[in-house]
């Protein structure tokens, strides 16, 4: 099952593609002729840090012991084709490609062993990050949070393995990532068991499940593509707000 939300006229819509169509409640119409949002509104987005042993290297941090969770607020959201607005306040914004799992009913306190009962489907996460402010700040907040800093899309796709998945990310046509998620430390089932054991997570709400090595710091015009392997690509363009 491939889960989407879309706009089509100043109508939004939840369905599902099917085919060259999208699919939702009284509403039946080409692909090509929507536009595609968020295919979630998650109340949080649990982020995980160092999650990939080459990209903690490459970043000169020593492996958690446990996972490094962070949060995104819900704000940051934006969907396939919209803008990531660089913030006045930073002079290093850089990508993050992530694998998404998106959570399909309420949970707490759950299990590895039941973990992924739990789970819709998994999308992509762009993770972006002004990385000089994540350095000065002495907590990732505003370095993760601004708007628009969370691109998620295009869809949730359901029934399949999230080990193995091939991540690749360009900038501007490079490719800058090209990982495996089998090399994640800390694998989806014991993401969701620790998250879970802190606080509740709802329908809807995202666990970006960390970043491969290559990131690389990105400027106004530039255009950054996130692809995993059987969910698709996520492309969003980078723009610089006006003086003033």
């Amino acid at each position: 099952m491939i889960y989407c939300r879309f706009r089509f006229g100043d109508t939004e819509y939840s369905g599902a593609v099917e085919g060259d169509e999208v699919v939702a409640p009284g509403c039946r119409k080409p692909l090509a002729d929507v536009r595609l949002l968020a295919p979630c509104l998650p109340s949080k987005i649990v982020c995980v840090g160092r999650n990939y042993a080459e990209h903690a290297a490459e970043m000169g941090n020593a492996l958690p012991p446990n996972p490094l969770l962070f949060f995104k607020p819900p704000s940051a959201v934006i969907g396939p084709g919209d803008d990531i607005v660089y913030p006045r306040q930073s002079t290093h914004v850089e990508f993050e490609g992530e694998l998404g799992v998106v959570i399909g009913r309420r949970c707490r306190s759950v299990t590895r062993t039941n973990a992924l009962d739990y789970v819709l489907g998994y999308t992509i996460v762009n993770d972006v990050t002004a990385r000089d402010l994540q350095r000065s700040d002495v907590q990732w907040a505003r370095a993760k949070g601004f708007d628009t800093f969370a691109p998620i899309g295009p869809y949730i796709v359901s029934g399949i393995e999230w080990r193995g998945r091939r991540l690749r990310t360009s900038l501007n046509g490079e490719i800058r990532q090209d990982a495996s998620t089998a090399s994640m430390i800390f694998d989806v089932p014991s993401l969701i068991e620790y998250a879970s054991a802190a606080f509740t997570l709802e329908p809807g709400d995202v666990i970006a499940t960390g970043t491969p090595s290559g990131v690389a710091p990105m400027v106004g015009g530039d255009t950054v593509k996130i692809e995993i392997e059987g969910i698709g690509a996520l492309t969003n363009r980078v723009v610089t707000l006006e003086a003033g």
